[in-house]
């Protein structure tokens, strides 16, 4: 029986890794556990942790990785050092990481240095700012690679990648966005205690390579919300340095019947509002990766999305002034937009599992190459 570690460190990486567990789960082969870490540990931003066990899981090792001067380089050491105490315990056969985040590089380091396989799900994509470089640094100290399309496959081999170790299989979250058991919006309505009629959703992260701009941009962003007279349901950034000064700013919105603010909601009920929203408004990647599917129209604010795969006509950039959002929410709202074709119509999931259970994946060498192009 092969044991696979995945490691997850906030709700949005797990709402991608669920599937994939969730396929391990009911797989005979296979033993599982959860390191779960970050933001899933943090009580300001929900203790998602508690969302892992309401899925169904078990084998949940809790690690609390948050220092007190939240920068991201003592993140990683402290992350490694959990890790590395985990998997030593754990002795896994697989350790699968996803994205661009702090435990994820902490994750490939821990696995790459003990000799244990290291799977990265959605390796070669384009993340902007400090992620991209954690992505790529991710996708080098990995052995296998389980990404979401063509041009991410091809992005690998460019960075030396071997063609035998890359694995197209989708990306998990859009499986859920079309999946049919998703909660109905009157079900996540009485659940979250939302009362709007219509509504947009903002979510709005610090960029770490702006630092110095954080507090005056997120300052330009809650007045524009605040002239603005839509319905906003907003949930908190991520725990990146920089967070705190965008929850300053949200103090302003507080006892404000326009906004209800959530620490986290769970993926599902994410996804339910999401896609009966009037439109997205922030810099986050669902608003390039999940909303163009939907047809729901985005407000992509400044750069943290650079560079990222904009093929679609629902996006609206703009700069970080009052007047460039504001002028981009009248756009949204006027949007008549159709909802981005989806290009792959394979369960990411059970393509997951399917390349788990071919002997050819666990086959691979564990001494990396490097291929010329």
């Amino acid at each position: 029986m092969k044991k696979i570690a995945f490691l997850s460190g906030t709700r949005a990486d797990f709402g991608k890794l669920k599937s994939l567990i969730q396929a391990v789960q009911k797989g005979a082969e296979f033993e599982y556990g959860i390191f779960a870490t970050g933001m899933h540990l943090q009580e300001k931003y929900g203790m998602t942790v508690i969302e892992i066990e309401k899925a169904g899981f078990t084998n949940i090792h809790r690690f609390e990785n948050h220092t007190s001067e939240t920068t991201m380089d003592l993140t990683l050491a402290k992350t490694i050092e959990g890790f590395s105490a985990y998997v030593k315990e754990f002795q896994p056969d697989l350790i699968v990481v996803h994205g661009d985040r702090v435990e994820a590089l902490a994750g490939a380091i821990v696995g790459s240095l003990n000799n244990i396989l290291v799977g990265h799900i959605e390796g070669g994509e384009l993340s902007g700012t400090v992620d991209e470089l954690i992505r790529h640094s991710v996708s080098k100290l990995s052995h296998i690679h389980f990404v979401s399309n063509k041009m991410a496959a091809k992005r690998l081999v460019q960075m030396g990648e071997l063609e035998s170790s890359i694995f197209t299989i989708g990306s998990a979250d859009l499986d859920v966005l079309f999946s049919s058991q998703l909660p109905s919006l009157e079900t996540v309505k009485a659940y979250y205690d939302i009362s709007f009629d219509e509504y947009a959703v903002v979510l709005y992260h610090p960029v770490t390579t702006d630092l110095s701009n954080t507090k005056s941009y997120a300052a330009h962003f809650v007045a524009t919300l605040l002239q603005d007279d839509t319905n906003y349901i907003v949930i908190y950034p991520n725990n990146d340095l920089g967070s705190n000064e965008i929850l300053a700013e949200y103090e302003k919105l507080k006892n404000n019947p326009r906004f209800r603010i959530f620490p986290s909601l769970r993926f599902e009920y994410f996804i339910t509002l999401l896609k009966n929203a009037k439109f997205l408004i922030g810099n986050s990647s669902a608003g390039i990766h999940e909303a163009p599917y939907l047809g729901i129209p985005t407000v992509n604010i400044g750069r943290r999305q650079e560079n990222r795969d904009l093929h679609t006509n629902t996006i609206v950039h703009v700069t970080n002034t009052v007047a460039a959002i504001l002028e981009g929410v009248d756009t949204a709202k006027n949007m008549q937009a159709s909802p981005k074709k989806r290009k792959l119509l394979q369960n990411a999931a059970a393509l997951f599992l399917q390349n788990l259970s071919s002997q050819k994946l666990w086959e691979i060498d564990h001494q990396k190459q490097f291929r010329d192009l």
